[in-house]
């Protein structure tokens, strides 16, 4: 049987691409090298539909026993095996999955400013041509219709964020030092000292790991009337390559998702009045969250003049992860 050991299992647009490609480098440890298989997501088949794109993305889970062991089979003697899918923490009926086939399993959470992070995720939505809602919290405002509608779950901004009832409820089926939670902010300010951090949580030798390099960096194209075009014809394509058999029509999804980010502005910050709007949603949360972990998080809940993490020119040459595909290390 070749399972992983650990898991990083949380959050969503939290620097968990970057940090499993940081971690695939160290000699002491195997990442899978499809970075998100999503295996215990489900207990068979993933659904067939959902909002747009969502089929797409479902059919890209490794639910298949065989499937998902073959992506550790290549792990060296001795070397920890892991596996990175940041719904995990979201997903009460995963984390039982994980905890009755692996319960000596440890678990990597990083946490992110629940604001900045929602905006992260629309505007990987907005970037990826799928969220034909152009402005941040209107886009929130709708969430509690999709969800009804059954869209997955990576279109709950945020109910993704809430992390005081997530956490509460992993407590209560592992134990605290099966799980180790890091700050978002931590790892892109001091990657060296928190790849330390999470190498020791491991127990593996430290050192080894000094940068994050910079993966799945969002860029926002602008509301121009051709994106809006390409937009529509990527949303109308996702939903008919889903219907068709293996892979066709991916190539043509890939081309269009291109066509919207090549040359798009970086990612924008977040502005006070988005992140005031949003805040109250988040309040009773954080304040769980803290009685949870013992730790402060209130620099949450007060105005920042740098929100939106990596907020930058996208590295040349890269394009929106996709984390069901094999990566090359």
């Amino acid at each position: 049987m070749t399972l992983p050991d650990f898991f990083i299992g949380g959050v969503p647009k939290a620097g968990t691409t970057a940090l499993h490609s940081a971690l695939a480098k160290h000699p002491e440890l195997y990442l899978s090298r499809v970075k998100e298989p999503k295996f215990f997501l489900t207990d068979g088949p993933p659904p067939a539909e959902g909002g747009p794109g969502d089929a797409k993305t479902y059919r890209e889970h490794v639910w298949r026993r065989a499937d998902y062991e073959a992506l550790f089979a290549g792990a060296p003697p001795g070397a920890l095996k892991g596996e990175s899918t940041p719904f995990y923490l979201f997903s009460e009926a995963a984390q039982d999955r994980i905890q009755a086939l692996i319960p000596q399993a440890k678990l990597i959470i990083v946490l992110r400013d629940p604001v900045e992070r929602a905006h992260s995720n629309w505007t990987h939505m907005w970037s990826a041509g799928l969220d034909p809602c152009d402005e941040f919290v209107r886009a929130c405002e709708r969430e509690p219709a999709r969800v009804a509608a059954g869209w997955a779950d990576f279109w709950r901004y945020t109910e993704l964020g809430k992390y005081g009832e997530q956490l509460n409820r992993l407590y209560k089926r592992f134990p605290p030092e099966q799980i180790r939670i890091f700050r978002y902010r931590s790892l892109i300010a001091d990657p060296a000292r928190t790849l330390d951090l999470v190498c020791e949580f491991l127990g593996v030798s430290t050192g080894h790991l000094t940068e994050l390099p910079r993966e799945n960096v969002t860029a926002h194209p602008h509301p121009t009337g051709r994106y809006r075009a390409v937009a529509t014809a990527r949303r109308v394509t996702a939903t008919i390559s889903a219907l068709l058999p293996g892979h066709l029509g991916a190539g043509l999804n890939d081309r269009l998702e291109h066509m919207l980010q090549q040359d798009a502005a970086p990612r924008r910050p977040l502005t006070w009045e988005q992140r005031k709007a949003l805040i109250p949603v988040f309040e009773s949360d954080i304040r769980l969250l803290e009685s949870v972990t013992g730790e402060d998080f209130s620099d949450w809940l007060l105005p920042r003049d740098n929100s939106g993490g990596l907020v930058g020119a996208r590295p040349s040459g890269q394009r929106q992860a996709r984390n069901g595909r094999p990566r090359q290390y």
